[in-house]
């Protein structure tokens, strides 16, 4: 689902501080204390600066504007985040808890703050008595500030003076992104030169955006929360890491943030609790429509070599009995693709997934304040409340029901369109009201019942699945993708980009595309690009691209797609039909026996180091596992010691020899690779 971009203004203010360096304070500081120093600013007299120490220096807060700036081990002073842009009022008095919190209010603004370590970030909670909102953090604001770390999608790396993300078609500035439906991580972060950098998470991303600008020509970001009572939003967090500069360093940190919560999911347990999500690894995924679906379209894919693979398919008919024990016999996984999430009237209802039993349409729409109900898919329809069906769960057994009937065939996979996105509703219904956060909660619960449905369990996907939904998954489709907003746009020009027919091959799946330049750039061009989300999550699912995005929909992309898929350790989605198969199965086959024994061995383990070796950015390293796999891939036209431009080299702990693709080498050429840069 597209991310909501809006245009706010937002207002910047800055404050200027001076400080007193006290012995007794540095003395403190060293010692790991808490440390208040009275500050002379003019506009805040009551300011105070509490110091915190966390990983790899200390922390300064200014209580009179939130301003906070690091002092770091190596002597340099770093602004983490400039005065609040909002009016925050007078601060009250600091009361010191315990060696490494303090606490203070902002009475005009009806906010508390609590600041405090959180194994060595700085931690700062906003919690509001009333609905109000702050824009902070303000960040990029230092001068050594090089490089925005961006979760859209898999991640992006993005220079802070690059004019094509400042001003050109890629233009991020003036824009805003809803942090818990944009962006696949509730994060960002900033290079700020020698080795050293700052990572941002936001916990509370319910109710949280992040605005663009680009003053001087140089990427900002300022942080807006909304403390909203009827939306459960009356509590902001945001914490400050200092890192080590790394581009994935963000996803490293958010990652331990997980681990130490028990929040990280592991696929390792998820193999051994249900033993067929074990057949994930290695595998590629595909949508299947015809032959494809069929078990002789089946055998025919495993007579080429293919040993592993998720078989999704949607509309009727559905794979029998037959095509589902060819798909278990060669070793593949094989589900439907649902959707929870739409209702329409039975009696004219153009999807299976939105004709509900009853009077589940209209009954169960999402209402907004008005009262009236929130339009469902492309139009049609409404959106189906989740409190809705939890609430009628336990009596009438519609999700159950539901899940019953589309595996009735034997599938052993189950794909729930929209569950794990972003898009989260506040429902305004008298009989089934609901917050985001309560409709978060019961997309969890029931994606766990669907995990645990039957007697082994179903291997459960998603779409574009964000974090906190990383250890119910199993897998998903999309949250690899950096989806730039043209995209949508070019999608909607069914000339171009194809329609929902012929029915046994739609031509939105299956006719090829030539992405424009600025759209290429934006979402392949891997300079930009950076595996923020595998290193967060690899290890805890499987990731892969959009479902509408098959390996063969951007022919000009392929190259690049594969390179990537094969240094992030993630697999290559597909669209197949009969012809599609018998034209691609060919390259198919080698490009999934090239990854099979990567993944195997790899996609269990955590994404422990990503490098650039060149200063153009065009050959990159992974390495996962500490050594369990190392993948070196040159996206350039030159060769880099021995490995020629276009290819990869994959080497497993125990290999004499490195094991080489090159992509462009599998099928026929189809000109360029990618569109040009700006």
């Amino acid at each position: 689902m597209p991310s909501k971009i809006s245009s706010p203004a937002h207002a910047r203010r800055r404050s200027e501080t001076r400080f007193l360096a006290l012995s007794v304070a540095l003395a403190l500081t060293a010692a790991g204390a808490t440390v208040y120093a009275f500050t002379a600013d003019a506009g805040q007299p009551h300011g105070r600066q509490v110091e915190l120490a966390v990983h790899g220096g200390t922390a300064r807060v200014d209580t009179g504007s939130l301003a906070v700036r690091a002092h770091t081990r190596d002597g340099r002073d770093l602004t983490l985040s400039d005065a609040a842009a909002t009016d925050l009022g007078a601060p009250g008095p600091v009361t010191r808890t315990g060696r490494s919190r303090a606490r203070w209010s902002y009475p005009e603004r009806g906010i508390d703050v609590t600041a405090r370590t959180d194994h060595g970030r700085l931690s700062l909670s906003l919690k509001a008595h009333r609905d109000t909102s702050v824009s902070w953090p303000v960040t990029g604001t230092d001068a050594t500030a090089s490089a925005l770390r961006l979760p859209r999608g898999e991640g992006l790396d993005i220079p802070v003076d690059d004019p094509f993300w400042t001003t050109g078609k890629g233009a991020l500035a003036g824009s805003t992104v809803d942090v818990s439906e944009g962006l696949t991580l509730p994060l960002w972060g900033y290079s700020l030169g020698r080795r050293t950098g700052v990572s941002y998470l936001t916990p509370t991303d319910i109710g949280t955006s992040l605005g663009f600008t680009a003053p001087h020509g140089r990427l900002r970001t300022t942080a807006e929360h909304a403390f909203d009572g009827g939306e459960g939003t009356r509590a902001y967090t945001v914490t400050f890491a200092l890192t080590d500069g790394a581009a994935t360093a963000p996803g490293t940190d958010y990652r331990s943030y997980l681990a130490e919560r028990g929040q990280l999911g592991s696929l390792k347990r998820k193999i051994a609790d249900n033993p067929a999500t074990g057949r994930l690894l290695g595998a590629f995924h595909a949508y299947t429509w015809g032959e494809a679906r069929t078990a002789q379209g089946i055998e025919r894919l495993r007579a080429l070599g293919v040993d592993r693979m998720w078989l999704g398919y949607d509309g009727k008919p559905y794979p029998d009995r037959a095509a589902v024990r060819a798909a278990k016999k060669a070793g593949y996984l094989i589900g439907p693709y649902d959707s929870f999430a739409n209702g329409q009237d039975p009696k004219t209802a153009d999807a299976p997934n939105s004709a509900w039993p009853g009077t589940v349409y209209p009954d169960f729409c999402v209402r907004d304040a008005a009262g009236e109900p929130v339009t469902g898919f492309g139009g049609r329809g409404c959106y189906l409340s989740s409190q809705a069906f939890e609430r009628a769960e336990p009596a009438r057994h519609l999700l159950a029901d539901r899940t019953r009937a589309m595996v009735a065939n034997g599938a052993d996979s189950y794909f729930l369109d929209v569950d794990a996105t972003g898009e989260l509703f506040r429902d305004h219904a008298g009989s089934h009201r609901m917050t985001k956060g309560q409709d978060r909660r019961n997309r969890l619960a029931r994606m766990r019942r669907i995990a645990s449905h039957g007697k082994d369990g179903l291997v459960l996907g998603s779409e574009s699945a964000q974090a906190w939904a990383n250890r119910v998954l199993a897998f998903d489709h999309g949250a690899g993708t950096p989806v730039a907003d043209g995209l949508w746009a070019l999608q909607k020009d069914r000339e171009k980009w194809g329609g929902y027919y012929p029915e046994n091959a739609p031509g939105v799946f299956f006719k090829p595309v030539d992405l424009p330049a600025d759209l290429a750039t934006a979402m392949y061009d891997p300079r930009y690009r950076v595996p923020l989300y595998e290193t967060a999550l690899h290890g805890s699912l499987v990731n892969t691209e959009r479902w509408e995005l098959g390996y063969e929909k951007l022919p000009r992309q392929k190259k690049d797609r594969a390179l990537l898929a094969m240094l992030y350790n993630t697999p290559l989605n597909y669209a197949l039909d009969g012809p599609s198969l018998k034209r691609h199965g060919a390259e198919l086959a080698a490009l999934q026996q090239y990854f099979a024994p990567l993944h195997k061995a790899a996609g269990t383990e955590p994404l422990t180091s990503f490098r650039r070796l060149t200063a153009d950015r065009t050959v990159q390293r992974t390495v996962f596992g500490g050594g369990t796999l190392t993948v070196t891939a040159n996206f350039g036209t030159t060769a880099y010691r021995g490995l020629p431009g276009g290819c990869a080299d994959a080497r497993l702990k125990g290999d004499d020899e490195p094991r080489r693709l090159c992509p462009a080498d599998l099928g026929p050429r189809t000109g360029g690779e990618r569109g040009d840069t700006p």
